[in-house]
């Protein structure tokens, strides 16, 4: 197995499973916290390690570490395994996705970037998503029967119950307070915002070739999608809160044992469905527009990733993030992608642009 990201929450679930059921690691990818990925080399012992930046390879135990996106997608290229998982967060994903379809491999895919971004010109026949939810619809998916429509549920991130009066002025760890899920920075907060689940439709428009896609509330995630029928019936896929079952599946040929404690609804009691509302959460504004126009995924990837970095850092406010992703796809609306290439060229160019967006 590759794994790229070995270090964020996927990646060390991932390395959980791999350990459980014995599968042997030839690449490990990581970024900047060189002391887990010592851990993680002792213990999975990968003939090669990759990670972020060279400085930091002395760092490294291993006889084998190369830094960079060349060294990724030259891994990928040349090495026997058959399965990739990308893990990798944000747009540094949609080289090392496209590269793995191009080399033939089997891709475990939890990068939403390669997907928001890219999803029109990627063949997802070779995918398996790592998402509970994407998971949850693949697992199920009946071609017998007809659908109408697929829903994903939403945890409400870390201000679901906040007073909206106070959005303005939450402070970045208030942000990264996720009452569910234990995930990396960047996703806890486009949680809060909403635009994870936004980005998630996407996802599951590519994936299930169907523009018909919406979320709800639920706020203990157990409920992780849904399935409508046209005969008005609706199918739901309950699990504990864990990655490792959707993780499971998608690197393991089968899945013949318990992989989570079974879901006890005594225990569980009610489950509570609400509404996304635009004003606690105004990017879902852009809901329908965005899973229309194949053309304004990587505006609004990329103006969200520059925004969440500068609210991490705090340079903007939290409503911030939404002011310069609404600027981005307002100046972008009629963008035309008609390459790859061109993807990766308005990437920069968002990118200058929301530089210069007044607030």
């Amino acid at each position: 197995m590759i794994l790229l990201g070995s270090t964020g929450s996927i990646g060390v679930n991932t390395l959980l499973i791999a350990s459980r059921f014995n599968i042997k690691i030839e690449i490990l990818v990581a970024g900047k916290n060189i002391d887990l990925l010592n851990e993680q080399i002792k213990k999975h012992s990968p003939k090669r390690v990759i990670i972020a930046n060279a400085e930091d390879i002395h760092k490294v135990n291993h006889n084998n570490v190369t830094s960079g996106e060349e060294s990724i997608l030259e891994a990928i290229r040349n090495s026997d395994s058959n399965l990739v998982v990308n893990a990798l967060v944000g747009f540094t994903g949609l080289k090392p996705t496209l590269e793995a379809l191009k080399c033939g491999k089997k891709l475990a895919l939890a990068n939403k970037e390669s997907l928001v971004a890219a999803g029109k010109f990627i063949d997802t026949k070779q995918i398996i998503p790592i998402d509970s939810e994407h998971f949850a619809l693949w697992y199920l998916y009946d071609n017998t029967k007809s659908i109408d429509s697929l829903t994903v549920t939403a945890s409400g991130g870390s201000f679901r119950d906040f007073p909206l009066k106070r959005l303005n002025n939450v402070t970045v760890a208030e942000a990264l307070n996720h009452p569910n899920w234990s995930m990396g920075n960047k996703i806890t907060i486009d949680s809060a915002t909403m635009t994870n689940k936004l980005f998630e439709l996407i996802e599951a428009r590519w994936l299930f070739n169907t523009t018909k896609c919406d979320a709800v509330i639920e706020s203990k995630s157990i409920i992780h999608a849904l399935i409508n029928y046209k005969d008005g019936s609706t199918t739901a896929h309950l699990a504990n809160v864990s990655m490792q079952l959707p993780i499971a599946y998608a690197i393991l040929d089968k899945v013949e044992e318990p992989i989570l404690d079974k879901v006890d609804l005594l225990t569980i009691g009610n489950l509570e469905f609400k509404k996304i509302e635009i004003q606690r959460y105004p990017i879902w504004e852009f809901k329908d527009e965005l899973l229309k126009n194949d053309n304004l995924g990587v505006v609004i990837n990329s103006a969200n990733d520059f925004a969440v970095q500068k609210f991490l850092t705090g340079s903007i406010k939290f409503l911030d993030i939404f002011k310069i992703a609404n600027s981005a796809i307002n100046n972008f609306h009629n963008i035309k992608l008609n390459t790859i290439d061109d993807i990766f060229l308005a990437n920069k160019e968002i990118n200058q642009y929301c530089k210069m967006v007044s607030l």
